[in-house]
């Protein structure tokens, strides 16, 4: 399909009160490319959306994390089986929550297994997050645990034994910090942003970059969208490789088209293959389970479809249902981010917007119909 066909498909979007504003770029199977801007940057907001707004790209960053961490396997300095409860004493002293108490108080046991690089990749570590998981959320309870205290949590089973969608890549970005001897924001930008030119991605904007960010929305109850105040902590808080970064769409594209080039020097042939390749056997992934519903909704993508999980992404065993290839790679980010890369048919598309909860209806609507508009 034509840029301009794709451009009709989606400016009907702006009517359905999907999102203020939303940006979407993709890679199309003919070697062509396409950009759009849609609506404003918030509710009210004078600002029209355009290409260079920047996003909170929440879990669209763990791919980013994940390239590090197979670029330091690639040099020798950690093993993908190695423990590396060697490296952090917090992933070694982790206990599993084995259930609660006749009182409700949480039941703990050491761990009889250690995590290793691939399982944090995998998220086969048993680490969650707090508002994924209903017994992370009821222990969280239970001690006055917020949010931004997800490290401190339990794990939920032992390693190698299923899915769990968590922290596990926050605790990625802790490695690569410790094997590098610098914050995971220097490592990013000097290995992979500034060689594909990704120069408005960052953990923490500048006063430039601030004033180009799109505002973050809360679905309310009637389906309107009101505004509502955000901002991660930034540097010298944690970077969290998990879900820590902003970006464009636009320097998001660059990466996944540097993927789909071979690498681009990011990364050897054998470590593309883990990066894309299915990495957990017959483990079903992607299902997940809200337990907070103002920041998520339960998600099941594809369900029709086998999914399984790379060293960074999900990945459909056979094809998707609105144009994707068999072997297709995907994920999102928690503020209705989405992207995907498609090796067979040399694509790639990424849709950003600011609105909560992830797994939103009409986003996801929008991300159906922009993914069929680049395949038709």
């Amino acid at each position: 399909m034509s840029a301009e066909a794709i451009e009709r498909a989606l400016r009907g979007a702006e009517t359905m009160g999907v999102a203020p504003g939303f940006v979407a770029v993709a890679r199309l199977p003919d070697g062509g490319t396409y950009e759009g801007a849609f609506g404003r940057r918030g509710p009210g907001d004078a600002a029209a959306m355009s290409a260079d707004t920047l996003f909170w790209i929440a879990s669209m960053t763990k791919l980013a994390t994940s390239i590090a961490a197979l670029q330091l396997v690639e040099g020798g300095h950690v093993g993908l089986d190695q423990d590396v409860g060697d490296l952090l004493a917090t992933v070694r002293r982790c206990p599993i929550l084995e259930g609660f108490d006749a009182a409700g108080a949480p039941v703990l046991r050491p761990s009889a297994r250690p995590v290793t690089l691939r399982h944090l990749l995998t998220h086969t570590s048993g680490f969650g997050y707090v508002f994924m998981s209903p017994d992370l959320a009821r222990y969280a309870a239970h001690f006055g645990l917020g949010l931004d205290q997800a490290l401190a949590l339990p794990r939920l089973f032992e390693a190698g034994e299923r899915w769990q969608y968590g922290v596990s890549t926050d605790f990625v970005g802790q490695i690569v910090e410790a094997l590098t001897a610098q914050g995971l924001d220097a490592y990013l930008k000097a290995h992979v942003f500034d060689r594909l030119g990704m120069s408005d991605t960052t953990f923490a904007p500048s006063p430039d970059q601030a004033a180009r960010t799109a505002t973050m929305c809360l679905r309310q109850d009637d389906g309107s969208l009101a505004p509502m105040p955000f901002a991660p902590p930034p540097p010298p808080n944690p970077m969290l490789g998990g879900g820590g970064l902003y970006s464009t769409a636009g320097d998001y594209l660059k990466l996944l088209t540097a993927l789909l080039n071979g690498g681009e020097g990011l990364l050897t042939k054998a470590s593309l293959d883990l990066l894309t390749n299915n990495q957990v056997g017959e483990i079903d992934c992607g299902h997940l389970e809200s337990s907070h519903p103002m920041l998520t909704n339960s998600f099941k993508p594809m369900p029709e479809v086998a999914r399984r999980w790379s060293l960074a992404m999900m990945r459909n065993e056979t094809a998707g249902p609105h144009g994707r290839s068999a072997g297709s790679v995907a994920w999102a980010g928690l503020s209705n981010c989405y992207y995907w890369m498609d090796p067979s048919a040399d694509a790639a598309g990424v849709l950003l917007m600011q609105i909560l909860p992830f797994a939103d209806a009409r986003a996801l609507d929008l991300f159906g119909a922009f993914e069929r508009a680049v395949y038709a």
